[in-house]
């Protein structure tokens, strides 16, 4: 691949160098990356990095002065933030405020999207980690931003369009469903196995067997890090990934297989006893919410 410049702002900025610092990035392998300059230094509202990873991949901890909005356009991101995990599906997008510490992982191929935006671009963006509902327009909106220049013209057409982008996510619905992550090395396991095959079907007491414990010590590990029950633990892994999966057009009844659930009905049951309302009724009253408000 040939090397790449631009000129911002009387600076040369060098596109398709490394993968900017290189030591945070560990296993899988980089097919397809824009820029390498530091995102807290582009002077721009916002500074996009786009990627193709392949294999198991992690992006160890670390933190930037501008918020950013990580999208999945295809492969499922993992990123953990205040001893919590978000979970990135295809067609969503997990929203991090500046300056909180963060690191992300995958499985598999993946290819994402990250903007990167100045805090007074974002002061109507949510002040704490968050998931933002990723429509049609805004999904358009990242591609065709992902093609300007890093030093995009100011006043002109490019930078309308990004304040456009920037005015769609002010408006996008979110949540803040999120996975309550443990540190104790055994749940960590538990936790990582689960979100790799959320439809296993395996029993407490075969995992127990599995992190060599017992089902008693388990449980008591998971109340005194987590505050839940496993079962509790593992309907709520279930609700983030159906809700996600729903917001991007899957129906109850395909959603409930792909967890490994008997049929629709159970699903259903499990959902509301968590959430207090059924699937289809929670996201009808979300979004008009989120329309209203």
């Amino acid at each position: 691949m040939a090397t790449l410049f631009s000129i911002c702002d009387g600076r040369v900025e060098i596109l398709g160098g490394p993968v900017p610092d290189t030591r945070l990035l560990k296993g899988g392998e980089m097919l397809h990356r824009f820029v390498d300059t530091d995102v807290d230094r582009v002077p721009r509202p916002v500074a996009l990095r786009s990627g193709i990873l392949s294999n198991d991949w992690t992006y160890d901890r670390h933190q930037h002065r501008k918020a950013q909005l990580l999208y999945s356009k295809r492969g499922i991101l993992c990123c953990e933030a205040g001893n919590k995990v978000w979970l990135v599906p295809p067609g969503c997008a997990l929203w991090i405020p500046g300056q909180l510490a963060h690191s992300a992982r995958g499985a598999g191929l993946v290819e994402c999207h990250c903007l990167y935006i100045e805090p007074s671009a974002a002061k109507s963006l949510p002040k704490a980690c968050a998931t933002i509902t990723i429509s049609p327009l805004i999904r358009e909106l990242i591609l065709r931003v992902a093609e300007l220049p890093e030093c995009y013209p100011l006043g002109g057409r490019e930078d309308r369009l990004v304040m456009t982008l920037l005015d769609e996510l002010c408006d996008a619905p979110i949540s803040d469903l999120n996975l309550p992550m443990p540190r104790e090395a055994r749940l960590r396991r538990l936790a990582e196995m689960l979100i790799a095959d959320p439809s296993a079907k395996t029993s407490f007491a075969n995992w127990a067997s599995a992190l060599g414990t017992s089902e008693r010590t388990l449980s008591r590990l998971l109340i005194q890090e987590i505050g839940m029950s496993f079962g509790r633990w593992r309907h709520q892994l279930h609700v983030i990934l159906a809700l996600q999966r729903m917001a991007r057009g899957d129906s109850v009844k395909t959603v409930a297989m792909e967890l490994g659930y008997e049929n629709a009905s159970s699903f259903v049951n499990m959902f509301r006893k968590t959430l207090g309302k059924p699937p289809v009724r929670y996201l009808a009253e979300h979004r008009a919410t989120a329309v209203s408000g």
